[in-house]
């Protein structure tokens, strides 16, 4: 497939709020407030030495001209196994400069690592913190956390919530700006994609297909289907009412994804047998049309969660995939 080549505690919905000064168009003015799930962190001066942790926070401060000291190494679709999913390091390879420390983070935060690269700011937009980890990280620096709920963020908020962090709340604009302009250009070659539904299963296993788990519309995943032109079924939507990122139902009640186009999920051909010959799935419209877009572990499956500096590095080859899946079902 060829790699598009151009350059993710009571929890209480709250937004984005700079200071007067920020909102005046000053967006270097200190100090900077951002409420947060968490409550509230000021910024008294601008970020010298930024770490991130958790996942995808580091392409912020990388898309505005930023090498982190530090950052979460990554642990799912890293091919070559550096830690650095491609578009990460094919950016940081223009930046130059000091090579950042990778966090391990496969037993979650490893706050002694963060703490050694003495930053001034921690960006954690898109991440699932604890209360218990905000509270330690908060004595490293100040921490930029997810607005409302855990992994629920979306690639805007992330890039709005993080560049703030920076105090270059401006450029982070400029760079969701720039991000749209380049998928509407692709979309616009797409216009079957426009009002289709499609659901993001998130795991199903070849050997035991009784339970279907799917992310529901707080996912990065489900929301950047929107950005595309498709809509999530009602199924879906009904699913999301109780605010989490994912849900379940029993393969037994699977007549709900009637109103289900195309089917997105992680696996390969055992998968795609299973689900065609299982006597409850394959009664799914879309499986039965054989309309599913089958991701594997590698950085375009990992793309599929959009996050600021992926989105142009897989936006051609998704859609494409999506697409193909949408003729289908026709």
């Amino acid at each position: 497939m060829l790699r598009c080549v151009r350059a993710f505690a009571s929890l209480v919905l709250v937004c984005l709020c700079l200071v007067p000064e920020s909102w005046a168009g000053n967006e270097t003015g200190y100090p900077v407030t951002i409420k947060h799930a968490f409550g509230t962190t000021i910024i008294t001066k601008k970020p010298q030495r930024v770490a991130t942790v958790a996942w995808a926070n580091h392409e912020v401060p990388l898309a505005l001209g930023i090498v982190p000291v530090g950052f979460a190494a990554a642990n799912f679709g890293d091919d070559d196994g550096n830690g650095l999913l491609p578009w990460v390091e094919e950016t940081l390879t223009g930046r130059g400069g000091e090579a950042p420390v990778l966090f391990d983070e496969g037993d979650g935060i490893d706050f002694e690592a963060v703490a050694a690269t003495r930053p001034d700011v921690i960006l954690a937009a898109y991440s699932g913190l604890s209360q218990s980890d905000y509270d330690t990280l908060s004595q490293i620096a100040p921490v930029v956390a997810y607005p409302q709920s855990a992994w629920s963020t979306d690639w805007r908020e992330m890039i709005r919530l993080n560049s703030a962090g920076l105090g270059m709340a401006k450029e982070g604009d400029a760079l969701i700006a720039r991000i749209e302009a380049e998928i509407a250009e692709v979309v616009a070659g797409h216009p079957e994609l426009h009002g289709k539904s499609a659901m993001f299963v998130t795991h199903l296993d070849p050997r035991d297909l009784s339970i279907v788990n799917f992310y529901t519309t707080h996912d990065a995943r489900v929301r950047f289907f929107e950005d595309l032109g498709l809509k999530s079924p009602k199924s879906v939507v009904e699913a999301s009412k109780d605010g989490r990122f994912s849900g379940s139902i029993s393969a037994e009640r699977v007549d709900a994804f009637d109103d289900v186009d195309i089917v997105v999920t992680y696996g390969g051909s055992d998968l795609h047998d299973a689900m065609a010959t299982n006597p409850l799935l394959s009664r799914m419209p879309a499986v039965a049309k054989d309309s599913v877009v089958l991701l594997g572990r590698n950085p375009l499956g990992t793309a599929a969660n959009p996050t600021p500096l992926s989105i142009s590095w897989v936006l051609e080859d998704y859609v494409a995939l999506l697409a193909q899946a949408v003729k289908k079902a026709e």
